[in-house]
């Protein structure tokens, strides 16, 4: 019987009820908890460090009223990347290879940031949708175009997660059965493809952080162009 490689992208559900829930959940559970002592563990140290470097290379270019968006786009981020990386275990699943739940993240914030702008600053907000010595003749497809192009980007940030992740699980799944199959038939050709799979393992690890990185700065790019 030969399996859909789709599969694996499926919501699994444990009498009737969609794990998803749980699969969204538990990597908040994950991270530890600072604690009011001085001197912190070795986890929360690290973690610390890393929250404070992302947030500042993110939010440095940004204007002092856009600093108030700091601790929900790190919040994004560190969930992005947990599951991400969670995904890659064995007997895992991944929600982030699912188009809804990436438009779910993308579209209510790119959307905050649309109304943001249009409430505070609504004529530079509308000058994005037409560029500055345009011919006369060329504005009303011009306005099409720009107006387009801003409601298509929560999709390019969706699909550019989704499709990332996907063809990555994809291609580990590919190779891992070629090299199950080739431990009879050829064991030398099995064992260069599962060190070939390690790289990729390796690769899919940094695409996974790296996704994340990416949509949380260009999110903060689209809060930069509103504030």
């Amino acid at each position: 019987m030969i399996l859909n490689l789709f599969d694996q992208f499926m919501s699994p559900t444990l009498m009737g009820v969609p794990l998803i829930f749980v699969a969204l959940t538990l990597p908040w559970t994950l991270f530890p908890k600072p604690c009011k002592r001085w001197l912190g563990n070795r986890s929360i140290t690290l973690q610390s460090w890393f929250i404070n470097n992302i947030t500042k290379q993110i939010f440095t270019p940004l204007k002092p009223k856009g600093h108030e968006w700091a601790m929900l786009m790190t919040s994004l981020l560190l969930l992005l990347i947990s599951l991400n990386l969670l995904g890659l275990l064995p007997y895992t699943f991944t929600p982030t290879t699912q188009l809804s739940i990436n438009m779910a993240l993308a579209v209510p914030i790119w959307l905050a940031t649309v109304i943001l702008g249009m409430r505070n600053q609504p004529d530079h907000s509308l000058s994005h949708l037409l560029p500055e010595g345009t011919p006369t003749l060329l504005i009303p497809i011009l306005v099409v175009i720009e107006t387009i192009s801003l409601l298509i980007r929560p999709l390019a940030l969706g699909v550019r997660l989704t499709a990332n992740l996907t063809a990555g699980h994809l291609l580990i799944q590919l190779i891992a059965s070629g090299a199950y199959f080739l431990i009879p038939l050829m064991p030398t050709v099995a064992l260069l493809t599962s060190s070939l799979l390690v790289l990729l393992t390796l690769l899919e690890v940094a695409v996974a952080m790296i996704q994340a990185y990416v949509f949380v700065l260009l999110l903060s790019l689209y809060l930069q162009e509103n504030i």
